[in-house]
């Protein structure tokens, strides 16, 4: 789950009080129990969805929690907890592993560059070593932040650097910086007065730049501050509070990102890289967690996620309701103003039994429409169409009953992807899910090929 370390005990109390769920919605036409909750890891999916394959955790990273995914020239490159796996997707109903890296240290999100894997980690470890151990943050010697891989033999992926960043790396996003480097926008936050890494305010981000000729020579080279007022003021980041972002998305093309900042969304104005300008800042009662951001194709709308609840509490159910928890779709104009336009959040209640809520997805490239898919924890994952903002629709699904993550707690899934005609789906407890939705109105998605894919760098699809 998306926690900052110093909260995970808030949310697991915040998760015991939440009321009990009603029944789950009626209607659906798929696969499972129609018109009532799924029984423990039973599969329910629409009828236009399909369940090709499932890789559970094994080997050092069994029993460790599943997280994000990139993709590179018919290859998944899957987080986890404990390190990271490699799988060759070129035949999506049999993937094959190619190899797993243990190396300790949450969340383990990961993008590709070329040869270069770039790995978050926002985890006190006692050094920068993939045999590090758990340290305390009020240690000075204690290290987190980035570590970069040569991925040139994905069979053997080599560890070459470290690049320390303050309050470690939560999230992390790839923007190109053109033929000879890359830059890794570094997003963390939980700053204590106790941490000498980690002082607060902390209201910035770690810019890295990465020589790609010599990546061994990757550096920090600014920490903007992005809220020079303090932001949204909270005593709770996972209640409205803001200190730093929790995810950005940039959008290269267009010089642009998006941040989801605990209680601020922002567009940034990104075509000097190194100088990112925050020009458009929005806030929402309804939001308790601003938490990732998606741009459509045209980047004439963005889709920002609330994940009310930190991602360790049932909130898909009557008494939370349709619009917490849920997605807040924007207009994006011409000068870069943003308008809410409504909320799209999954109709099937869950027991409380169910984490769910809002989480990691991806656009899928259809020409024409805004289709997106997307993961809700134990929700399952959901593709859904925002075409007309104000009128979102749920298009497919596929979902389990409860079923416990790693170490017996929360489950579901915690990434749901779109590359090259198939959905990639990273469960924290179950694995790596291979699905196909065959929906008619998205077969043309299908020919639209990507070599590289960091959906928190979003490129532009070559729609057919």
């Amino acid at each position: 789950m998306r926690l900052p370390r110093v909260l995970t005990v808030a949310v697991a109390a915040a998760a015991l009080v939440l009321p009990a769920s009603a029944a789950m919605a009626a209607g659906d036409d798929g696969v499972g129990k129609s018109g009532t909750q799924l029984a423990p890891d039973e599969i329910g999916r629409s009828a236009n969805m399909q369940h090709l394959a499932n890789l559970p955790h094994s080997g050092p990273l069994a029993g460790s929690t599943g997280t994000d995914i990139a993709f590179q020239d018919g290859k998944a490159f899957v987080g986890n907890y404990n390190g990271f796996v490699i799988y060759d997707v070129t035949n999506p109903s049999s993937p094959q592993m190619l190899a797993q890296v243990s190396c300790p240290g949450s969340q383990n999100d990961v993008s590709v560059s070329g040869n270069l894997l770039y790995l978050s980690t926002d985890s006190s470890r006692s050094d920068d070593s993939c045999a590090s151990i758990g340290q305390p943050a009020t240690i000075k010697e204690s290290w987190e932040g980035m570590k970069i891989f040569d991925i040139s033999d994905v069979r053997n992926p080599k560890y070459i650097k470290s690049v320390e960043t303050a309050c470690g790396s939560h999230t992390h996003t790839l923007v190109p910086g053109g033929a000879d480097k890359d830059y890794i926008y570094v997003s963390s936050y939980s700053p204590r007065e106790t941490y000498p890494d980690c002082q607060p305010p902390h209201d910035s981000i770690s810019i890295i730049e990465v020589p790609k000729a010599n990546p061994t020579a990757a550096k920090v080279v600014a920490e903007p501050n992005l809220f020079p007022d303090g932001g949204t003021e909270g005593p709770d980041l996972l209640a409205g509070g803001t200190s730093g972002c929790h995810d950005i998305t940039a959008y290269p093309a267009k010089k642009i990102a998006a941040g989801a900042c605990m209680g601020d969304g922002i567009i940034m104005d990104i075509a000097d890289p190194v100088n990112p300008k925050v020009i458009e800042r929005v806030t929402d009662p309804n939001f308790a967690f601003w938490h990732s951001a998606t741009f459509n194709q045209k980047a004439t709308k963005v889709v920002f996620t609330d994940e009310l609840g930190g991602g360790g509490a049932a909130t898909c159910n009557a008494a939370i309701g349709p619009n917490r928890g849920a997605n807040g779709i924007y207009t994006l104009s011409a000068d870069r103003k943003l308008t809410f336009k409504s909320y799209f959040k999954i109709k099937r209640y869950q027991f409380d039994s169910e984490n769910c809520v809002a989480h990691n997805g991806s656009i899928i490239p259809v020409q024409g429409r805004d289709v997106m898919v997307q993961s809700w924890y134990m929700g399952g994952t959901n593709v859904w169409d925002f075409t007309d903002p104000e009128n979102p629709r749920e298009i497919g699904y596929f979902e389990r009953g409860p079923n416990g993550g790693a170490g017996g707690g929360g489950g579901g899934t915690w990434s749901s992807y779109y590359y090259n005609g198939t959905i990639y789906s990273s469960d924290l407890g179950k694995g790596f899910d291979v699905l196909k939705i065959t929906e008619p109105n998205l077969k043309k998605a299908a020919d639209v090929k990507m070599g590289e894919l960091n959906v928190q760098s979003q490129p532009v699809y070559q729609l057919k």
